[in-house]
């Protein structure tokens, strides 16, 4: 489960609630194309934004839609309770594991961190991945914290941000990390553009909005990846540089893969919560032109 390609699907949704219908077909479609693992309720997925109630929901129906593929299902919150309940709720669905980051208004420290994993680690009979995510929780893990925190039995695998360019750098950084985890706790690595690095740099998994939406793509380059193709899954992934571009210039992959989910007819529109909204006007016009080009539309 915490190995190969973990796809992380959309929530699609307006303001009315979540397009159940739209997320039902974004996970049976990655489940057909035959992912590792499927990711709900993942920094893609608006995790944030939606109620527990919602929450619990799209649990279910990820679950039920999923077949036989592993659901890891985010269970982030501001406070411990709620982070409790969406783990309560993630496993009474069926979730094969749950998926936690360190989500805070104000900034944890490193005691607080450990004492919600070790709290929450308690109330689990599913597995744990540890979502290491600065850019969203302003939280910073340092290779010592996650190796006290990848002590704890529940806890399967860490979700690193985005490793250096260079693969021997991000070796060295994956290799620094592995040192202080257990063996049987598994790296992934996120963020699309360098995932090829990573894997190549000793990544066990990549966690992957590209894979949301294009699964057959993404489980090329990771195949490659596994088998030791570095010169076929380095060519596969530069390949895709046009779309890394687009992350680059708006701001990360939400909103880029938001508005290729429109563009494709994944999802109708608007499938973002407000107030995030989707790319328009020229930007829009870019996006569709690098589908064309990369043969996506």
């Amino acid at each position: 489960m915490f190995t190969g390609l973990s796809a992380f699907p959309l929530t699609p949704m307006n303001e009315q609630g979540i397009q159940e219908r739209e997320l039902r077909y974004l996970v049976e479609h990655l489940a057909n194309a035959g992912v590792d693992s499927i990711g709900v309720l993942g920094s893609t997925g608006s995790y944030a934004y939606l109620s527990q109630v919602e929450r619990a929901r799209v649990a279910q129906l990820s679950v039920e839609s999923a077949a036989s593929v592993p659901v890891v299902v985010g269970i982030g919150a501001l406070r411990t309770r709620d982070v409790l309940a969406n783990a309560e709720s993630a496993q009474k669905a069926g979730a094969s594991g749950v998926l936690l980051a360190p989500v805070s208004y104000q900034k944890l420290t490193d005691n607080e961190v450990f004492d919600l994993y070790e709290t929450v680690c308690r109330s689990l009979s599913v597995p744990l991945c540890v979502y290491d995510n600065p850019g969203t929780t302003h939280f910073e893990f340092s290779d010592e914290l996650h190796g006290r925190i990848a002590q704890l039995s529940q806890v399967h695998s860490i979700k690193i941000p985005p490793v250096a360019s260079e693969v021997e750098v991000a070796r060295a950084r994956v290799d620094r990390l592995r040192k202080l985890i257990p063996a049987g706790v598994t790296i992934g690595i996120s963020g699309d553009p360098v995932a090829g690095v990573g894997l190549s740099a000793g990544c066990d998994a990549w966690y992957s909005v590209f894979g949301g939406l294009f699964p057959k793509q993404a489980l090329a380059i990771t195949r490659a990846a596994q088998k030791g193709d570095m010169l076929l899954f380095q060519t596969l992934s530069d390949a895709l540089e046009p779309l890394w571009a687009l992350y680059r210039d708006y701001g990360g992959s939400l909103r880029v893969a938001g508005t290729i989910a429109e563009l494709t007819g994944k999802v109708s529109q608007p499938c973002l919560p407000q107030p995030l909204k989707t790319l328009q006007g020229d930007s829009r016009k870019r996006v569709e032109q690098v589908l064309k080009q990369l043969g996506f539309d």
